[in-house]
């Protein structure tokens, strides 16, 4: 492999590539647009798109694409040649500053929710020069925000920058109150965890739910799931190290900050986690390292699968969203320091964070739920449902004394002693991790642990960075008027702590306790996104997002509608493929297996009739049954599915149609599996749960 310094970012148009190919005052000029937000006067835009357009042509590319991230959760392109005709009939390689500042894709046929009629074809692209163009299988690719002929939002990136916007100015807000007059513009750092499943092409291949579905509707429990924990953080085989040495490579040439990558608790799932970078950034970075797993795996004879739930027996796989806020003079808004208790700065900035949370958790919820997800939530391998927040034992003790009026302390540091003297001695941390919590504070970050693997981390995002900046806002309009500082200071978090103290929960998120106290906590509990995403036009979360000019009502209204005709549109495609893999191929294979069994009857009752049949025959009996059950349940699933066809409804109504399709498919899947645990590996017709899970 070559140096990682010489490959890495080698195929970005980076800050360090534009100082070479810029001249000193466009690059100026560039830079003041990236920084502080000043329009990019064509001019430079042209001087841009020329000294790209020559570093992408040096670099063999023919083509460019505005990428974008519309609302189906992926992104996309569409490409176009740098060629020009001239008037001899030949060609010369151009790209203009319009070019570059804007596209026109169809904007018809992406997910709109209504904002778009079918004849309403027209949608812009436009450039975010904020995150770096890039080389990707040999074209130039130009990061850009995606909207209607009419200016309405249909990405998820602008949203995004509007949110960045917005905490920006409320963060700056108090930090001018605690005098910091240095800092011009506040960072929100992100580093996503990305977990991910391995499986061989050739098994993948004779799948039909894998390639459909991306999980498995079928699958008897193997004999060895992860019970003996023996795969987590284990020694990577070599395939898969292979496959992790290329993706590293393809990433780092990306400018991608992929730095840790072990193996995860269920077998053939590992994890891939980055250095922090700013959230929109980060954001893009995600998007093209799940394209890129999926790229690099090909090569390998595997497929990398990013579906939250592809095995029913083990665990699902997430994305641990690791948010923070810094300014651009390097100071963490959510470092503690080394006396928490005294950091009233730290203390506003956590009493925002909870109150937020508290106030917002069912936007929390919202913003993570998707019909994979749901398969996760709640079942003891990832936060439950019910939103909480974990600070530890020390940030819980402090902020309980604040409301009691009570001095603090403090936590006397204790030194680790493990028993063996050629082992260092170190401090040990004033407070532990919790695995369970769905948003855990971790030092100098929260971790937002929600998110499945497959989804896009910029709605949590944005979310995130509207709610705390919300509660930021009204912190400042406090704070810039009260006659007393110090006074209002303290008077705010000691009211914070007392309202909003039923979020945070250091505690055992699994338990069944937990779920009994929380609904006594007046917590929400939304185990669906069925039953979530109708509160995320709330009135009190449309004025949220209207009064910070995030989204307008309509865009709301419309991921409402595209939230919901996304899950049930999921649930008709595993359906159908249900039905398909039933009576076209599990069916006639089992079939096979029953007159198997039959003929070898048949042959002992010739030879003798003393001879015993009764295993047989008990087999062929209990197949036959099941093999009725499970014909009796595809007539309810076609029945189901057929009612929602015929049945006008709204999209709330009709995910409440296909949430009651989903409970026969799971009846029917129980069925099945059962079947497969008593029919011959050898007739039946998909690779096993195990082949899946332990042949690499």
């Amino acid at each position: 492999m070559s140096r990682i310094s010489e490959i890495f970012g080698s195929d970005v148009f980076n800050d360090a590539v534009m100082k070479e190919k810029l001249p000193k005052e466009t690059y100026k000029a560039l830079k003041r647009t990236i920084s502080n937000g000043t329009p990019l006067d064509i001019s430079v835009a042209n001087t841009v798109a020329n000294a790209m357009k020559d570093w992408a042509l040096e670099k063999g590319a023919t083509h460019f694409t505005h990428w974008f991230q519309p609302m189906t959760g992926i992104t996309a392109e569409k490409h176009d040649s740098f060629i020009s005709p001239t008037d001899d009939g030949h060609v010369i390689m151009e790209f203009s500053g319009k070019e570059l500042i804007k596209g026109e894709p169809d904007a018809s046929s992406f997910p709109s929710g209504g904002l778009r009629a079918t004849f309403e074809a027209r949608g812009y692209t436009a450039w975010d020069p904020t995150s770096y163009a890039f080389m990707k299988d040999g074209t130039l690719c130009i990061p850009t925000a995606f909207c209607s002929y009419g200016g309405e939002a249909l990405d998820k990136k602008t949203p995004l920058l509007r949110s960045m916007e917005v905490i920006n100015t409320q963060a700056l807000r108090i930090l001018r109150l605690f005098g910091n007059t240095d800092c011009k513009h506040i960072q929100i750092t992100v580093g996503p965890e990305q977990e991910y499943f391995l499986i061989d092409k050739e098994l993948f291949d004779k799948r039909k739910d894998l390639q459909l579905c991306g999980r498995t509707l079928f699958g008897a429990k193997p004999p060895k799931g992860q019970e003996l924990d023996d795969h987590y953080f284990g020694a990577i085989k070599p395939r898969v190290a292979s496959y992790m040495r290329d993706l590293d490579k393809e990433l780092w040439k990306l400018g991608i900050l992929a730095k840790t990558e072990h193996n995860e608790v269920a077998p053939a799932q590992h994890e891939l986690a980055p250095i922090f970078t700013t959230v929109n950034i980060a954001t893009d970075h995600n998007q093209l390292t799940m394209e890129t797993m999926k790229k690099v795996a090909a090569r390998h004879g595997l497929v990398c699968m990013l579906h939250e739930k592809p095995f029913n027996c083990v665990n699902g796989s997430g994305k641990h969203n690791n948010w923070s806020l810094s300014t651009d003079t390097g100071i963490n808004l959510l470092e503690p320091g080394k006396t928490p208790y005294e950091n009233a700065q730290f203390l506003l900035f956590l009493s925002a964070v909870i109150k937020a949370v508290d106030e917002y958790q069912d936007l929390m919820r919202i913003t993570v739920a998707s019909a994979g997800n749901d398969h996760r939530l709640g079942a003891n391998e990832a936060p439950p449902a019910v939103v909480s927040m974990f600070i530890g034992d020390e940030l819980m003790n402090i902020l309980e004394s604040i409301e009691n009026g009570v001095a603090y302390k403090g936590t006397e540091k204790v030194e680790m002693a493990i028993g063996v003297n050629v082992l260092p001695h170190f401090p040990k941390d004033t407070t532990d991790r919790n695995r369970t919590s769905p948003f855990a504070f971790t030092g100098n970050k929260f971790e937002f642990r929600m998110l499945g693997s497959a989804l896009s981390i910029a709605g949590p995002n944005t979310v995130l960075n509207t709610i705390v900046a919300e509660e930021l806002k009204q912190f400042a309009d406090e704070l810039e008027n009260a006659g007393d500082f110090t006074t209002a200071l303290n008077e705010i978090i000691k009211q914070t702590i007392k309202e909003h103290k039923r979020i945070v929960f250091n505690g055992d998120g699994y338990s069944h306790e937990w779920e009994i106290e929380a609904e006594k906590r007046g917590l929400l509990n939304l185990k669906t996104t069925v039953d979530a995403v109708p509160h995320y036009i709330a009135p009190k979360n449309i004025k949220l997002f209207t009064e910070h000019k995030i989204y307008t009502e309509a865009e709301m209204h419309a991921r409402y509608d595209i939230a919901l005709e996304t899950y049930s549109k999921v649930i008709k495609i595993e359906a159908l493929t249900m039905l398909d893999m039933v009576k076209q191929d599990i069916i006639p294979s089992v079939s096979k297996y029953t007159k198997t069994l039959s003929d070898a009857v048949i042959s002992k009752k010739a030879i003798s009739d003393s001879i015993p049949c009764s295993m047989e025959i008990s087999i062929i009996n209990k197949l036959s049954n099941l093999c009725n059950s499970m014909y009796n349940y595809t007539e309810v699933l076609e029945k189901s599915i057929d009612d929602v066809k015929n049945h006008e409804s709204s999209t709330l109504e009709t995910a409440l149609y296909y949430r009651s399709v989903f409970d026969t498919m799971q009846e029917l899947r129980v069925v099945v599996d059962e079947t497969e645990s008593n029919t011959s590996s050898e007739l039946w017709p998909y690779p096993t749960l195990s082949d899946l899970l332990f042949k690499i």
